[in-house]
C-alpha cells in the first residue's frame, strides 16, 4: 500500500493543486466589482461588496462538513459536490438581473461550495506528505492563490460592463468541468501512511510528541484559541487590500493617471498583489519546513507591518512603484499565512482529524474576510488611517506568536 501510494501522491497533489487554481479566482473579485457597479447603473457597490465578504466569512462552514467527509469516507465525493456549487454559483452570477442575485450567486452559493474543495485538497495532500507538509500544504494553498494571477491576464481586456455577466457564465461551465473531473483523481490518504525512503523524526529528547486531538480537545487547547486570534491578525490585513486593491491604487497612485493607462496599471497592481501572495504561500510553507512554523509567522508579520508603514507615503498621485512595493510585501506575508496555517494546524493537533480541524481553524480567516474590507473602507478615501490600524493588528499577532512560544515551552 505505501509503495503505491508513494507514486501516486504526487499526481493527486498536482491535480488538487489545478482544482485550487479554479476556486482561487474568487480572489479576481476586484476585477469584476466595478464592472458589474457600472452594469447596475452606479450605486450598487455597498451590495455588491457584500457578494466578497460573504464569499470568505461562509468559508470555515463548509471546510468542516467537508473535512468530517474527508476524514472519514474520503474527499473525492466532497470535491464533485463542490465542484457542482462551486461552477453553478458562477454561472448563476451571470445570470444576475440584480445585485441582489451575485451577493447570492458569488457570495452564498460559491462561497459555501469552496470549504468543499480547498479544505479536502490541502488537509489530504499534507497527509500523503509527512515528509513535506509545509512544501504540500504551501503548493496547495499557492495555487489556490494564483487563480487570482492568472485569471486578471485572461479577462482584464474583455470584462466590461457589458460582458461581465457572459463572462461568469463561461467561467462557470469551465470550473465545474474541471473541478468535477479532478474529483476522480483524488485518493484518500490511508491513516498511518508512510512514503517509502522516509523514517519520521524521533522526539526531541524531553520532548513529548504532540498527539492527535480531535475537534473538541483541540477546542480545549487554549493554545488552539492564541493560534486562531494570531491567523485573524495575519489575515485581515491582506484581506483589506485584496478585497479594494483595484480601487485603492486607482483613488491614490493612479489617481492623476491618464484614463487609457488607468485599467491596465491597476490590473497589473492586482495581478502583483496575488503573485506574492502565491509567493508567500508555496515560499513559507517550504521555508517553515526548516526553520519552523511559527519563526516564519512572526517574520512575515514584521514585513507585513513594513509593507503597510511603505503604503503610508503613497498619497494621491503617488509612487506607483512604491504603492506596489508595499501592496507586494503585504501579499507576501498574508500568503504565508494561509500556506504555514494547514500544516501549523496538523504539527500542533495532529493530522488524523485535521481535516475537521483545520476546518474550524479556519473561522479566523472568516473573520478576517468580513472585518478586513470593512476596515479599509471605514475611513473613506483617507487610507492611511486604515493602513496604521493594520499595523497595530500585525504588532498584536507579533505579540500573540511570543504568548504561542511561551505556552509551547510550558507544555
Amino acid at each position: 500500500m505505501s509503495e503505491n501510494y508513494t507514486s501516486k501522491r504526487w499526481t493527486i497533489l498536482i491535480v488538487s493543486c489545478i482544482m485550487n487554481i479554479m476556486i482561487g479566482t474568487s480572489y479576481a473579485w476586484s476585477m469584476f466589482a466595478t464592472p458589474l457597479n457600472e452594469h447596475f447603473g452606479g450605486d450598487a457597490m455597498a451590495t455588491l461588496t457584500w457578494a466578497f465578504t460573504l464569499a470568505n466569512a461562509l468559508g470555515p462552514i463548509p471546510m468542516i462538513v467537508g473535512g468530517f467527509i474527508s476524514d472519514t469516507i474520503g474527499p473525492k465525493w466532497s470535491i464533485f459536490i463542490g465542484g457542482i456549487l462551486f461552477g453553478g454559483g458562477v454561472f448563476v452570477t451571470g445570470c444576475a438581473t440584480s445585485p441582489g442575485i451575485v451577493v447570492l450567486g458569488y457570495g452564498v452559493i460559491m462561497g459555501l461550495s469552496m470549504g468543499l474543495v480547498y479544505g479536502c485538497t490541502i488537509g489530504n495532500s499534507i497527509k500523503f506528505f509527512p515528509d513535506h507538509a509545509g512544501l504540500a500544504g504551501g503548493l496547495t494553498t499557492a495555487t489556490y492563490g494564483l487563480g487570482s494571477v492568472i485569471l486578471p491576464l485572461i479577462i482584464k481586456d474583455i470584462v466590461n460592463a457589458d460582458t461581465v455577466l457572459n463572462t461568469f457564465k463561461v467561467l462557470g461551465i469551465v470550473y465545474m468541468v474541471v473541478i468535477v473531473i479532478g474529483s476522480f483523481f483524488i485518493k484518500k490518504c490511508p491513516d498511518g501512511f508512510v512514503p517509502d525512503g522516509y523514517v519520521p523524526p524521533a522526539p526531541k529528547p524531553g520532548v513529548k510528541a504532540p498527539e492527535s486531538k480531535n475537534w473538541k480537545q483541540m477546542l480545549a487547547d487554549p493554545v488552539f484559541w492564541v493560534m486562531m486570534l494570531m491567523m485573524v491578525c495575519g489575515a485581515t490585513f491582506g484581506m483589506m487590500l485584496i478585497s479594494n486593491c483595484r480601487m485603492v491604487v486607482t483613488e491614490t497612485a493612479l489617481a492623476n493617471a491618464a484614463p487609457e493607462v488607468v485599467a491596465g496599471a491597476a490590473a497589473t497592481t492586482v495581478t502583483i498583489l496575488a503573485l506574492f501572495n502565491a509567493l508567500g504561500r508555496v515560499g513559507c510553507g517550504t521555508l517553515s519546513d526548516k526553520i519552523g512554523r511559527i519563526n516564519t509567522l512572526a517574520i512575515m508579520l514584521v514585513i507585513g507591518i513594513i509593507g503597510f508603514l511603505i503604503l503610508t507615503g503613497v498619497g494621491e498621485g503617488g509612487s506607483l512603484a512604491l504603492f506596489r512595493a508595499g501592496t507586494a510585501m503585504v501579499g507576501l506575508a498574508f500568503g504565508a499565512f494561509m500556506g504555514v496555517y494547514p500544516s501549523f494546524c496538523a504539527e500542533q493537533f495532529g493530522p488524523k482529524h485535521n481535516g475537521i480541524n483545520y476546518g474550524i481553524m479556519f473561522c479566523g480567516f472568516a473573520i478576517a474576510g468580513v472585518i478586513g474590507p470593512k476596515i479599509l473602507l471605514a475611513f473613506g478615501t483617507d487610507f492611511n488611517r486604515a493602513y496604521v490600524v493594520a499595523m497595530v493588528i500585525g504588532a498584536v499577532g507579533l505579540a500573540l506568536s511570543f504568548v504561542y512560544r511561551f505556552m509551547s515551552r510550558a507544555k
